[in-house]
C-alpha cells in the first residue's frame, strides 16, 4: 500500500467533469485507488464517490493505492490531478 498527500489545484475543484476525467484514468490501473479525507474515503474508480467528498480547488487529500501497480498509479494519479482539468 503506498500513500502521497496531495493538493487538488484544479481551479473549481473536482465537479462533474474533473471527476470524471479522474475516474475514467483511475480504471486503467489494477489496485484499488482511494482518496482519504479527515476519517472519510472515497473510491477513485467512482465518479458519485468522488462527486460525493465535496473537493474545492487547493484541497489536501491522502491518495491511498493498494494492489500490483500501485507505485505506477499513485504517481500518475497525482500528476494527473495536478493538472488543471477544467482546461482539457
Amino acid at each position: 500500500m503506498k500513500k502521497k498527500k496531495i493538493t487538488i489545484y484544479n481551479r473549481s475543484g473536482l465537479h462533474l467533469r474533473p471527476a470524471g476525467q479522474v475516474c475514467q484514468k483511475a480504471m486503467e490501473y489494477q489496485c484499488r485507488i482511494q482518496m482519504v479525507l479527515g476519517e472519510k474515503t472515497f473510491n477513485m474508480k467512482s465518479v458519485l464517490s468522488v462527486l460525493s467528498a465535496q473537493i474545492n480547488a487547493s484541497r489536501e487529500i491522502e491518495l491511498v493505492c493498494d494492489g500490483p501497480d500501485e507505485d505506477r498509479a499513485l504517481e500518475e494519479i497525482a500528476q494527473f490531478l495536478a493538472e488543471d482539468l477544467d482546461g482539457k
